[in-house]
Order: structure tokens, then sequence, then C-alpha cells
């Protein structure tokens, strides 16, 4: 498969990140499903991977070493949400009599890889991404955006918990309906269409 033919791919593969992305925040926030919240947290996970090892090969010609630990760390986060969601999916088809109400995920504790891990790598592809010209620049500024926004995500269920208080709910919201969806279906888009 040639670098274009992968483009291809990872982009389709983005953009059905960012719709699961969106299908994650609907079945998370609003239907309060377990089971599609958990189904749509692990697919956008695996999903992105191709997404980050394509933007990988445009953003190494800006600073090879910078892209290089910005891929490590993206998909150790998307592997991370991939399991947590995993979890969440298993415990919602055969939830266990012993499971405590609101344990954290050993592997992503209280979104440690899913938000915090993954944000750092957001920064750091927002900033190649703006120094380099291999995509557009507001692309590396919804990249910023995302990435405070899903680090404030982690601290907030790291610290305050409740996911009605505003510090976690707003973040929760715009990340989640928007930013999120918005940067990975227009990097799935930058993608597609190739250089």
């Amino acid at each position: 498969m040639s670098n274009r033919s992968f483009d291809r791919f990872a982009g389709l593969l983005a953009i059905l990140t960012g719709i699961a992305g969106l299908l994650y925040s609907i079945a998370f926030i609003v239907l309060q499903s377990n089971l599609l919240s958990g189904l749509f947290l692990m697919l956008g996970g695996l999903f992105s991977t191709a997404a980050w090892v394509a933007a990988y090969h445009r953003l190494r010609e800006t600073d090879a070493s910078f892209a290089l630990w910005a891929l490590l760390l993206a998909i150790v986060g998307a592997l991370g949400s991939a399991i947590h969601g995993g979890y969440d999916l298993a415990n919602a088809i055969s939830t266990p009599p012993s499971l405590p109400a609101d344990l954290p995920n050993q592997i992503d504790p209280r979104g440690l890889l899913t938000f915090g891990v993954t944000g750092v790598a957001l920064f750091v592809v927002a900033w190649l991404m703006g120094s380099g010209g291999a995509f557009p620049k507001g692309l590396s500024y919804l990249g910023y955006l995302l990435a405070v926004l899903v680090v404030i995500l982690y601290l907030g269920r790291l610290i305050i918990l409740s996911p009605t208080n505003p510090v976690i709910l707003v973040p929760a919201l715009l990340a989640g309906f928007l930013v999120n969806p918005a940067w990975y279906i227009w990097l799935g888009l930058v993608l597609w269409r190739g250089r």
C-alpha cells in the first residue's frame, strides 16, 4: 500500500474517529448508556491510530524527533482509550456482582491515557502542524484548543470527580460535541485529499 493509499485509508478512519467521538459523547452524556459509550470509546481509540500514523508521516518533515514522540504518546493514548472503552463495554454486557460503582479503570485511571496523554500528544501535533506547511494553520489552532480541553477533562476527573461540576461539564460538552469531532473530521479530510 502506497503512502497515498494509506493517507486515504487514514483519512477515512480519522473521519470515523470524529463520528465515534460524537456518538460517544451522545451515549455518555445524553443517553447515559455504558454499553454504547464503551463501544464508541473503544472504536474511536482504534480508528484514531491510523490517523496518528498518517499525521506522523507528514509531521516528521517538520521535526522528526518531536513527531515521533507525539506519535508514541498518541498511540499510547489511543490504545488506552480503546482498552478503557473495551473494559466499560465488557462490564456493560455482563457486570460482575462485586464491581464497585465508580472504581477507576486500572489501565486508564480517570482518563490518564484517553485525555491526559492524548492531550500532550495533541499539543505537540498542533505545534508541529503550525510550524510546518503540511497542514492548515486552522487545524493547528483547533488542535491546541482540543489539547487544552482534554487535559482539563483529565485533571477535572482526577481532582473534582463529579461529572456535573461545570469545570468538567463545560470542557466535556465543548470537546465531545464540537472540537474533537471537528478536529478529527478536518484531519481526515486533509489526509483524504492528499498534499
